[in-house]
This record gives C-alpha cells, sequence and structure tokens, in this order.
C-alpha cells in the first residue's frame, strides 16, 4: 500500500490519488450489455434462457421463485440467523419509518390553493446480487422502504446458483419483508428483464438496488431510454474513505479498510490522516489481518490501487475527502463529531471508534444503497422518498384567477408564447359575465 504526501502532489497527481480503479462504462463492455438488452426485447423469455444458461450456467424452465422453494429456503436457515435478520429488519423499519414525508397544502394567494400530494410508485423492482457474495441484506434495505411507501407492486430479481436455485438467505429475507413475487434472474439480463418486461417478468417503473460492471451499466442504459424504467441512482464498485488522526487504532482502522475491500477487485479503500505513523501502523495491519481473510485474493487485488494519502491536518483530510465523495466515510479522531458539520460529500458517515461501517451495511438502520464514483456530490442514498413521487395540485377561484392571472398572461407573453396568454385572457374577459350571473 502506497504512502502519498498530499502537499508534495501537483494538480494531476492528486487527481491521480483520488482516481477511480476503472471506469464503469467500458466501451466494450457496454456493447455487450447494449447487446444483452436488445436481445431480451425481442425475444423475452427465450432470450433469458439462453442468457441464464450461457452466463449462470442453469437450465431453468421458469424464473419465478414457487412456493415449494420459498418453504424449503427457510427451512434450511438458522433459526439464529434468521432471528438476526429479523432484528436488523425492525431496525431498518423504524429509521425509515422516520422518513416518511407528509402531504401539504398552501394558499399562496386569496383564491389559489396549492397542494403536495404524496403518491407511490405503481411497480418497482429490486435487485439483490449473489455472486461471488450473495447479499440478503440488500433485500431489506430495498424492500422495507418500498413498503412504507406504500408500493402496490414489488419485484425482486436475484441470480440463480448454479444447481437453479435462488440463495435460501435472500428468499428467507424477501419472505420476511413481505415480498412474494422473486425471479431467478441475474446481471444485464434481469436488468432487462424488469425494465421492458417479458411474459414472466413484469415491467417495472423504477429499478433499485446495487452490481456489478454490468448491472450498472444495464442500468444507465434503461434510465437513458425513454421506454425503459427509471432508476436509483448510479452506482459503481463499493468504496470507503476513513479520516484518522494519531489517536485512532490503526487495527480498527485496518479492519475497516479490508471490509471494503473484500467486496470485490475494483473496490477502492483510501485512508487520509496527518499522522505519518498511524499510516505506517495502518498498513502493517492491513497486511497482518489480510493474511488470514477467507476473501484473501479478492482484498489484496483491491488494496493494489488503496491509497494511504498524509495530509497536513484534519482540515486538508475534509477537503479530501469533500473532494473524492466517498460512498462510505468512516471518521475515527479525538472528536469526530466535531467535523460533521464540515462534512456533506458522502453517502453515508460513521463517527467514531466504535462505529465499524460493518453495522451500516446489515443493521444500524441507514440505508446502505448508497451513492458511489463520485456521486455523492449529488444523489442520495435510498430511502422511502426513492419510492414516492411529489404530485402537484393547483386549484383556483374565480377571486384567484383574478388575482394572479395577468401576471401570468404578462409572464407568458415575455417568453413568447401567446398560446399561453390567451388561456389566461379569455377566462380574465368571463369573469365580469360569471360574476354578474352568480349575483
Amino acid at each position: 500500500m502506497r504512502i502519498l504526501d498530499w502537499r508534495a502532489l501537483g494538480p494531476a497527481e492528486r487527481d491521480a490519488a483520488l482516481a477511480r480503479p476503472r471506469q464503469v462504462r467500458d466501451p466494450q463492455q457496454l456493447e455487450r450489455v447494449r447487446a444483452i438488452l436488445a436481445e431480451v426485447r425481442a425475444h423475452g423469455d427465450a432470450a433469458l434462457r439462453t442468457l441464464t444458461k450461457r452466463l449462470d450456467g442453469c437450465d431453468l424452465a421458469d424464473f419465478a421463485v414457487g412456493e415449494a422453494e420459498f418453504a424449503a429456503a427457510e427451512a434450511a436457515v438458522d433459526a439464529g440467523l434468521r432471528a438476526a435478520i429479523e432484528r436488523a429488519i425492525e431496525r431498518v423499519r423504524t429509521f425509515h419509518a422516520a422518513q416518511l414525508p407528509r402531504a401539504l397544502r398552501a394558499d399562496t394567494a386569496p383564491g389559489v390553493r396549492c397542494e403536495q400530494l404524496i403518491r407511490p410508485i405503481g411497480r418497482v423492482g429490486l435487485y439483490v446480487p449473489a455472486g461471488s457474495a450473495p447479499l440478503p441484506s440488500t433485500v431489506w434495505m430495498l424492500a422495507v422502504p418500498a413498503h412504507l411507501a406504500g408500493c402496490p407492486q414489488i419485484v425482486l430479481a436475484t441470480p440463480p446458483r448454479a444447481d437453479g436455485s435462488a440463495d435460501p438467505v435472500i428468499l428467507t429475507a424477501a419472505r420476511l419483508c413481505g415480498v412474494t413475487q422473486v425471479f431467478k434472474l441475474g446481471g444485464a439480463q434481469a436488468i432487462a428483464a424488469l425494465a421492458y418486461g417479458t411474459d414472466s417478468v413484469p415491467r417495472c417503473d423504477k429499478l433499485f438496488g446495487p452490481g456489478n460492471a454490468w448491472v450498472t451499466q444495464a442500468k444507465l442504459e434503461v434510465a437513458a431510454d425513454p421506454e425503459g424504467a427509471a432508476i436509483d441512482m448510479p452506482a459503481g464498485p463499493s468504496e470507503v474513505l476513513v479520516i484518522a488522526d494519531d489517536g485512532a487504532d490503526p487495527d480498527f482502522v485496518a479492519a475497516d479498510l479490508l471490509a471494503q475491500a473484500e467486496h470485490g477487485a475494483d473496490s477502492q479503500v483510501v485512508l487520509v490522516s496527518p499522522s505519518p505513523v498511524l499510516l505506517r501502523e495502518v498498513a502493517a495491519a492491513v497486511e497482518r489481518q489480510a493474511a488470514t481473510l477467507p476473501r484473501r485474493a479478492i482484498a489484496e487485488a483491491a488494496l493494489a490501487h488503496a491509497r494511504l494519502i498524509r495530509v497536513g491536518d484534519l482540515d486538508e483530510a475534509i477537503a479530501v475527502s469533500e473532494r473524492y465523495a466517498p460512498e462510505h466515510l468512516i471518521v475515527q479522531t479525538r472528536d469526530p463529531r466535531a467535523l460533521l458539520p464540515r462534512l456533506s460529500a458522502a453517502g453515508s458517515i460513521f463517527l467514531g471508534a466504535w462505529s465499524p461501517e460493518t453495522l451500516g451495511d446489515y443493521c444500524a438502520g441507514p440505508n446502505h444503497v448508497l451513492p458511489t464514483l463520485g456521486f455523492a456530490r449529488a444523489f442520495s442514498g435510498v430511502g422511502v422518498d426513492s419510492f414516492l413521487r411529489r404530485v402537484y395540485v393547483q386549484e383556483l377561484s374565480a377571486d384567484g384567477l383574478a388575482a394572479i392571472g395577468a401576471d401570468a398572461a404578462l409572464l407568458a407573453r415575455a417568453e413568447r408564447l401567446e398560446a399561453h396568454a390567451r388561456a389566461v385572457d379569455l377566462r380574465l374577459a368571463a369573469l365580469p359575465q360569471r360574476q354578474a350571473v352568480t349575483a
């Protein structure tokens, strides 16, 4: 792991130090993703069977998970694990329930009533990864806010295993969250099915969930297609940035870096600290802890592009973090909350030595589906509002039209939209007659 001195780097070197390890929109891979999307749109279920056999190595006659498979999955899950899932779901529900917005009404002028209605998205598609490391936690991170929002139909897709079954923990989590419509589909083909629909898979209005580069590219493609589906956010490989001072425990910091590194070879971990001693101690602790990890090869591949950055002080550490805009930001300093008012560009922030990012992944309460690749500057993590729409209502009385109509006509003509103005003028002209009839 290389230690870089931020103050010794020029502008181009600083850009390189904070560059993500790979481009999500790889041109060659993008063409293959587009081919998969086109194939599913053209041939529906037949294409899904062909792609599932070729890419997942299993032959599926039916993609939908039936009652027998749900029951077998629940029987296979240890009672202790099931109880932990139930507790995690409850904490996530408690946090997200507090996010529920309220409808509002405001009279902006006499006789001008304006309202904001809150309406759920009709049909949502949840993607739950299950490749080298199945992620059942994504089920409750997506299904819980979807249910709280009141979405009428929730569809879940997750990759099949080699034997054609779905991961039993994912199915158990789905059942505990009240999701009964689950399809054994993975990768870009799953995104295509959810976005465009097939004879078996219903077309969804908005897609949610993390995934590998294939899933990410497919989501971006369908979001750009008027006939596709909206998506939660742009996302890519997982990442963490840690701000630490000389009071941090190097073993804790190393463990947090490795927790992200084991996600995948393209994950990125960054440590920013004003303490050269801490940087060296963390580097040694990472090497020591990685040696015993079951996913050591994956973690070490990610560590190959890790960054340990020495800064002059914590103010500079904050500036580096804000520039990078990490998915996860961990603050292990003597007074972590003192830094919070100046931290903004991050998907989720973890304060203090006793707040490992792992808890946010599973059971603290906030969502773990977060923006990556620097999108945390403008995007938020998934919440209840992600599954809702705001619908605006305007209702004017005759007095309301009389009060603001002339302004509207004047502004319309300023934009050279005469028909807009006349739609108001006609009504204003009719007001005396209507009022006389009423009188």
